[in-house]
């Protein structure tokens, strides 16, 4: 008589069937983490092909070639006056701007001034301050094409402005440079002429306001809430509190900003001032949270080895405790840092969704941030604009890889592992 298999018989067909199914389902489980983790990527890299296939001609010019004769044109200022003050008004006034009409009527029909930009004649002003020299000679500038030229260019315009721009290239006076303007100029409202410099600086005022107010006040907030609050009800109350404003919308911020800031304070409206200001409220509780895991890391052994030795509680903290958990905190406010470069809603709230024609030089001028930025342009009727917000989408996103990387190079660099 055959005895029954033992529970532990992995020779028994039943086990070795109960095998097989844990195996597959375990093949399955594996599989299916795989796709998703690839689809994952492929969306991520999808996302990332796109912005740089429409953005990256957000950095390039089209310009076209205008002979400009300044001798014949005989404008009525002189080499010396532009090389004193007022050199700008000085170039307005003498009629520069018509000048440059009168050029590309010359050299393209009567339909020539609707090929180039409306900041063309800028361009022109800039090579004559560079080189005053020019009002005595006979010269070819590059100057900006107009913005329905420059799309089409690049391909993506209308048949008719293809067509133009075929015959122009057969010509061979039109060109497709780089341009750094893209990175040094302000706002416009020529697609040709705007910058994100202006945004960009914005957006770094903003982040040192958010930073020098988010940062010390965080970690002090940690340091006494982990070291020194006393266990009851209103530290309770205070954790709670800190965990939920965490997790509140940044929208409500900006309506506090709105409330706070502006209305009681009364303190200048779309300044980067103001703006770090809200968004210090919001990257708060974020330093305070990461400060408090990082300083619950450090094991209780070292407090007191350095209570042994002889060191005060105050020493205890900031010698021992601070240095190992800084690494922790360090990453935690650039991650709340690089989320507040990012956000739109708060700021709008406050009013930094003004046209600013002139980048801030301190923290009480109008100035915008490059989220608000990229939001106008992106709602701006212009097609020209299309390329240009894909392109300031670009500089956003180099900006936050950037801050990340430099967490996990801060992780990496100074964690203690225990």
């Amino acid at each position: 008589m055959n005895s029954p298999p033992l529970p532990t018989d992995w020779t028994a067909e039943a086990l070795r069937r109960r095998s097989r199914r844990r195996h597959a389902a375990e093949r399955r489980f594996r599989l299916l983490g795989l796709a998703a983790v690839c689809l994952s990527a492929g969306f991520l890299a999808f996302l990332l092909a796109t912005m740089l296939w429409q953005g990256m001609s957000g950095f390039r010019s089209t310009r076209i070639a205008l002979p400009i004769d300044f001798v014949a044109a005989r404008l009525q200022v002189t080499p010396a006056r532009l090389r004193g003050r007022g050199a700008d008004l000085a170039l307005a006034g003498a009629g520069l701007e018509s000048l440059v009409d009168r050029a590309a009527t010359r050299a393209y029909g009567p339909r020539g001034p609707d090929l180039l930009s409306d900041g063309a004649w800028l361009v022109v002003r800039d090579a004559v301050l560079r080189d005053p020299a020019l009002l005595h000679t006979r010269a070819t500038i590059a100057v900006p094409v107009a913005s329905a030229l420059d799309v089409a260019a690049k391909h993506d315009g209308t048949p008719a402005a293809e067509a133009v721009v075929a015959r122009l290239q057969a010509r061979g006076v039109l060109r497709i440079d780089w341009s750094w303007r893209f990175l040094t100029a302000a706002d416009s409202t020529d697609p040709t002429r705007v910058g994100i410099w202006g945004a960009l600086k914005g957006s770094l005022l903003t982040m040192a306001v958010t930073i020098g107010l988010a940062f010390p006040i965080g970690v002090f907030a940690a340091l006494y809430l982990e070291e020194y609050a006393p266990r009851n009800r209103w530290t309770d109350v205070i954790e709670v509190s800190i965990n939920n404003l965490a997790a509140v919308p940044s929208i409500i911020f900006g309506l506090l900003g709105l409330a706070v800031f502006l209305g009681t304070f009364h303190l200048p409206r779309s300044a980067p001032l103001v703006g770090g200001l809200t968004l210090a409220l919001m990257t708060m509780p974020v330093i305070v949270i990461a400060g408090r895991n990082a300083i619950r890391a450090v094991p209780p052994s070292v407090r007191d080895a350095a209570l042994a030795v002889g060191a005060s509680p105050v020493q205890v903290v900031f010698d021992h405790v601070l240095p190992l958990a800084l690494p922790g905190i360090l990453t935690g406010t650039i991650i709340g840092m690089a989320r507040a470069l990012g956000e739109t809603a708060p700021l709008l709230m406050i009013g930094m969704r003004a046209f600013i024609a002139a980048p801030p030089s301190r923290l009480t001028d109008p100035a915008t941030v490059l989220p608000v930025q990229i939001f106008l342009w992106s709602d701006d009727v212009n097609r020209g604009f299309v390329e240009k917000t894909s392109a300031a989408i670009i500089v956003l996103l180099v900006l936050l890889l950037a801050m990340n990387a430099l967490a996990i190079y801060l992780r990496n660099r100074f964690e203690t592992r225990w």
